[in-house]
């Protein structure tokens, strides 16, 4: 096919044209498909059933004899600690398992700062005026939800192919101490699948920020979620945070949502032995324990780290052909026409998709008119604000495979007429 910026205003408008006959036919189907989220789908969740159904759920005591279904151990049973504390890279003392949502941890870590700041906050963060906080862009929507909820004022840092903009990074907090953290999604990260380089991990534990209370929101989602048999390796923030004396600043987040039951997990939370111990003197009010049945249920399914592993290729071998039947198709339709770029991921659950310059908003717009759902263009980036309006965040394994590439066929099409009109508005305007 010719690229679209090699063609002369006639062939313009007659693919323009084309492409809008094709999509009128396209509308009639009366399409309801929805890759709006990073859902897992029903046969990765029919994976984790047996664990249900496990016999060794009859004996209802852990590994120190103390019933699970009773009230205590705030921190999480021993054996569930230990299971998360090699899944991140850190010891079975700096971990908290919590309830089924990584996401409920991280706002509540907020709310605590916000009400009663951190051991080393000169104040709560509530009284500290104006805070401030780094978003990489694009990242996670629920992410920046959280800042512009509380009222923090975020600041954009662009992602690079070794994670995010360190130079700006550390220019920034050094300068100013109302900047208190920065969200991280370091493997696989959402929406683009980069992983952190080394270099980046250890900018991070060695940097100098202006405010002493300054974390790191370490959201690692995806650390266990590869599509390949080479999986990316992310360099142990908290071992090279320990070197450099900074492990207090090191907020680490996971869970099981992805791994078992996306509604029916396990959380984790994990820091240094001096920030867990803070924050379990504070959740002493809160809750008495989390649903450690369901903690006893997730250590005997997954047993160990390598079992999990081997679980992971299993949910790998249902979800990595969906990722590679769209960037087929991604290449195949548009490959070409040099009027986008996506990611290839190595492994966690999107694709990033940048269309041309002002047109993200109107080909998600024209793919929900012709019944296909999509993440709203702008939810990458922080108030929804995509400053470019090009960054689609593309989610591919919910849908059964067949749905699925009818909606990424209607996608490229959108992309496609899209990006025509706009080539056909820029020269009018030559």
């Amino acid at each position: 096919m010719v690229p679209y910026r090699s063609m002369t205003q006639e062939q313009l408008l007659a693919e323009r044209d084309a492409l809008q006959k094709e999509y009128v036919e396209w509308k009639k189907m009366g399409l309801k498909l929805d890759m709006s989220r990073g859902k897992p789908c029903r046969e990765q969740l029919e994976l984790s059933m047996p664990m249900l159904y496990m016999d060794s759920l009859n004996d209802m005591l852990d590994e120190k004899g103390i019933d699970v279904r009773n009230y205590g151990q705030l921190a999480g049973i021993p054996e569930a600690r230990e299971l998360f504390a090699d899944m991140l890279g850190v010891l079975p003392k700096e971990v908290i398992v919590g309830g089924n949502s990584s996401l409920n941890m991280m706002y509540d870590m907020f709310t605590r700062a916000m009400l009663f700041g951190f051991p080393e906050s000169p104040c709560p963060w509530k009284d500290c005026g104006t805070i401030k906080f780094l978003c990489p862009v694009p990242g996670y929507d629920r992410h920046f939800a959280i800042c512009q909820q509380m009222g923090i004022e975020m600041i954009n840092v662009p992602m690079t192919p070794t994670g995010p903009d360190m130079d700006q990074v550390e220019k920034l907090v050094a300068a100013d101490p109302q900047i208190k953290g920065i969200w991280c999604v370091p493997k696989y990260s959402n929406p683009q699948g980069i992983t952190y380089s080394d270099e980046t991990v250890r900018r991070f534990a060695r940097m100098k920020t202006a405010a002493p209370d300054f974390k790191i929101f370490w959201d690692n989602a995806y650390c266990m979620h590869h599509l390949t048999d080479h999986p990316d390796q992310l360099l142990n923030l908290m071992e090279e945070s320990k070197r450099c004396k900074t492990e207090d600043r090191v907020l680490m987040f996971a869970s099981t949502s992805k791994i078992t039951f996306a509604g029916a997990g396990i959380a984790v939370f994990a820091s240094s032995e001096k920030m867990v111990e803070y924050v379990k003197q504070l959740m002493n009010i809160q809750i008495i324990s989390y649903d450690k049945v369901a903690q006893l249920r997730h250590v005997r399914f997954l047993k160990d780290i390598n079992h999990m592993t081997a679980h992971m290729k299993q949910q790998s071998s249902v979800i990595a052909p969906k990722f590679r039947a769209v960037l087929d198709l991604f290449e195949e339709e548009l490959g070409s026409l040099g009027i986008a770029e996506w990611t290839k991921p190595n492994g966690g659950y999107f694709i990033s998709f940048d269309a041309m310059n002002g047109c993200a908003k109107r080909i998600v717009g024209r793919c929900m008119e012709a019944g296909v759902i999509l993440t709203p263009a702008g939810a990458t980036y922080p108030y929804g604000l995509d400053p470019e309006d090009r960054n689609i965040r593309i989610a591919p394994t919910y849908p059964p495979i067949d749905e699925l590439l009818q909606a990424a066929k209607l996608f490229c099409l959108c992309v496609k007429l899209t990006s025509v009109e706009k080539l056909l508005e820029q020269a009018a305007e030559a």
